[in-house]
């Protein structure tokens, strides 16, 4: 890691070879901080002054807090010099707030929360001081703060003077109670990195292993220009029921060679702005970004394991909520470098007309549990505050990762609240994904509450009043909230039931002709309830975790061998089916019927009531060889093969844009209330037949035309009588994905529909009435 000399003063390399302790200074408790030093003979400090002889008088300005009200005194201290060098360095006892770094008059000012600390020490290092990832803890300057001038209620703060603006960097080393049973994890000698650092210092390479075991550090910046969103910016403001997801990873979405990109932009924030053409031309108009808070990929790798040849690149392992991921920076520019890209990014995003809504990650992070700990922040500043505990003091796990946040105690609640925040009023991005967001239900003692004060917080919040808000609503505690999740009318939810019912009626499963009639009209069973809408529904049939697109016509069977787990990872449940043969297969006959069922799934999420999502990489039929829980494969396995989109451009992946261009085109798919009798017509007098797997409907529209469809899960024909259109108009075929590419999807329509149609064995069709 290279950091900036700028700073220093010309004695900077003297060696120091004594400690200066607290009895090196009178009356320090007045100046409010304490200088000690790590022993090394092998390193130097910088920002020490030149030579001081004999003892003087050093006058410097302190601020004192009464009753939240800052005053400056100046305080005369006689300083002991042990050694030849003493710090430069001056500092006030400084400001409460804001939480984390902030620029004043005085300096830079830091302020932590610790409840129950004992001792807070602030360890700093200047730019371009090169530390070696074994020594970076002796390479720091530690200022201990005086509980009497530094702390303000449960809040320790400290100004430091003569600090360059950007690059230097922080952290803590904090102790107190020693008590597990209570709920503390205390070890001072941890150097812990600041939950409200808003930039990370650290490794530049994602999954270079020569450095994996280096450490993160907050840093900042003051001295950059504001960022230019020009002057005809605009947010795109799309609404809700408009939208069209397109779920992603930023490093997976361009980290292949195959992307004809330079190597150094691959994987990078930048790489996702060269490849905006490509969402334009498949019609998506959101991306959803998996994690792109700061995480550690090498997590996997900190002891023998039988996942220690992964590396996370999912990035459900949050270290900090304010940094963005440092590692998705173009040619290793570092965190200043990746917080302008991913301005970048969103402005070009916005100027292409997509939202950007990120996957946040709040009911956990990466410090694990207490068999295997990895401390590096909220475990050793305050424990017992940041996580939830039982009654014997040890963690409660509902998140399935060691450990739980405590995202309603208000202390968590404001971090939370305030990293969103951060990312609206900073990044501009558009919403949220709220992983595992069930977690965020539950008290501080883990019980589910009907009214969280976290979830309204969010929903009522002035500046999050623009954002989608979309839940996750399960944990790993068994906390299952679809339909019933806590929402103010405000929160959207993943609508989990409706991927299960889709799969299972499209694979032909009996008795779901009703429950795949309920998903496509919108879930009205879910979500017509108070105030809440049909877009309150998002709809997916795939994700991120789980089978591709492919994968799910593919395997019957998950093979997760490669995550070394003995496949005892990734979910059984996947409703899933092969067609006829387990994995890859030369059979003409299943390959069509593989890919009739994608395009079947495809029409299905798309002509359905509520917001669709789909995964990247199933525009061409990405496979991950049946592995349904792929976080730790930064291979092919999740890159985006972007020599295989060229060979399907013209079936697959032209099936799939040219039916969502289709669904943008047409409001009847994408009504502002639920549908009722007057919106749609059900061809049915078979519902209590649970034999039965054809279903068919006409979704009226008066000015652009009445839409029918018909979707057959049987393994046999079905001829079925087609409605007479409404007066003046003919039906056209626009979809039969029993039909070869291009006939599968034709947007304008194909006449000569007569009063019948003969539907395909595992197909369906949509026809349009026009004059």
């Amino acid at each position: 890691m290279i950091l900036n000399t700028s700073s220093f003063s010309d004695s900077s390399s003297n060696l120091i070879t004594n400690v200066i302790h607290r009895s090196a200074f009178r009356n320090t408790a007045s100046m409010g901080v304490i200088w000690s030093r790590n022993l090394s003979t092998k390193s130097f400090v910088s920002g020490f002054s030149g030579k001081v002889k004999g003892s003087e008088r050093m006058n410097h300005k302190s601020a004192l807090v009464f009753s939240q009200r800052a005053e400056e005194v100046v305080i005369e201290d006689e300083v002991a010099v042990i050694s030849e060098t003493a710090p430069s360095l001056k500092s006030i006892p400084g400001l409460p707030n804001p939480l984390g770094v902030s620029e004043t008059e005085n300096g830079i000012n830091f302020a932590l929360f610790s409840q129950h600390a004992t001792s807070v020490t602030l360890c700093l290092s200047h730019p371009d001081r090169e530390i070696n990832a074994s020594e970076q803890n002796d390479e720091m300057i530690e200022l201990k703060l005086d509980p009497c001038a530094n702390k303000t209620g449960d809040i320790w703060h400290i100004c430091v003077q003569e600090l360059p603006r950007s690059n230097a960097i922080y952290g803590y080393k904090i102790d107190g109670p020693q008590n597990w049973h209570e709920g503390h994890r205390f070890d001072n000698s941890v150097v812990l990195i600041d939950p409200y650092a808003k930039l990370l210092s650290g490794r530049r390479i994602f999954g270079d292993s020569t450095d994996k075991f280096s450490k993160l550090y907050g840093t900042y910046d003051f001295s950059s220009l504001p960022f230019d969103w020009g002057d005809n910016y605009e947010l795109p403001n799309i609404p809700e029921k408009d939208l069209v997801i397109y779920e992603m990873n930023v490093r997976a979405f361009t980290a292949d060679k195959s992307s004809g990109l330079e190597e150094n932009i691959r994987g990078s924030y930048r790489g996702v702005i060269d490849k905006i053409p490509h969402l334009l031309e498949l019609g998506v108009n959101a991306v959803e970004l998996l994690p792109v808070f700061e995480f550690d990929e090498f997590e996997f790798q900190r002891r023998p394991n039988p996942r220690d040849h992964m590396i996370n690149t999912w990035g459900y392992s949050t270290i900090n909520f304010f940094a963005p991921m440092a590692r998705y920076a173009s040619a290793g520019g570092g965190p200043i470098a990746a917080s302008q890209e991913f301005k970048e990014m969103v402005k070009a995003l916005h100027l292409a007309g997509i939202e950007v809504i990120l996957d946040v990650v709040y009911n956990h992070t990466n410090e694990a549990d207490d068999k295997y700990p990895y401390t590096t922040s909220f475990r050793g500043i305050d424990n017992k505050t940041y996580y939830m505990v039982d009654g014997n003091g040890q963690l409660l796990n509902f998140s399935g990762c060691g450990n739980t946040m405590n995202c309603n105690h208000p202390v968590v609640m404001d971090l939370i609240l305030d990293s969103l925040r951060h990312w609206v009023t900073e990044y501009h991005v558009d919403g949220f994904r709220f992983d595992l967001a069930s977690v965020l239900c539950r008290g501080t003692d883990g019980s589910p509450l009907d009214a969280p004060p976290l979830i309204r917080a969010i929903a009522k919040d002035s500046t999050l009043s623009r954002c989608k808000i979309i839940s996750e609503p399960w944990d790993c505690g068994g906390l299952y909230l679809v339909g019933k999740f806590p929402n103010w009318d405000r929160w959207a939810e993943w609508n989990g039931m409706y991927r299960d019912d889709i799969r299972r009626f499209i694979k032909g499963d009996i008795g779901m002709k009703g429950r795949f009639a309920t998903r496509v009209a919108g879930s009205a069973d879910l979500y017509k309830v108070n105030k809440r809408k049909p877009y309150h529904g998002i709809n997916f049939v795939i994700a991120h975790d789980g089978f591709t697109l492919y994968d799910l016509v593919s395997y019957n069977y998950k093979h997760n061998d490669a995550n070394g787990e003995n496949g005892n990872d990734g979910s059984n449940d996947n409703f899933s089916w092969n067609c006829g043969h387990e994995g890859e297969t030369s059979d003409a006959n299943i390959k069509a019927l593989r890919f009739r069922q994608m395009k079947n799934f495809h029409l299905a999420l798309m002509i359905s009531q509520g917001v669709p999502m789909m995964l990247m990489g199933d525009e061409y039929g990405h496979t991950r060889n049946g592995n349904n829980n792929s976080y730790g494969h930064d291979t092919a396995i999740n890159h985006f093969q972007w020599s295989q989109l060229d060979a399907r451009k013209n079936d697959c992946f032209r099936f799939l844009a040219e039916v969502i261009k289709f669904r943008q085109n047409h409001q009847v798919f994408r009504q502002e209330y639920f549908i009722g009798n007057k919106e749609i017509t059900w061809h049915e007098d078979n519902w209590d037949n649970h034999e039965s797997k054809f279903i068919a409907f006409t979704l009226h529209d008066s000015n652009e035309g009445d839409i029918y469809l018909a979707f057959n899960a049987h393994d046999y024909f079905v001829k079925v009588p087609i409605p007479s259109p409404p007066q003046g108009r003919h039906w056209f075929r626009v979809v039969d994905t029993n039909l070869e590419s291009p006939n599968d999807i034709i947007p304008e329509g194909v006449a000569g529909i007569g009063d019948a149609y003969n539907v395909a064995p595992y197909a369906s069709i949509l026809l349009q009435a026009k004059p």
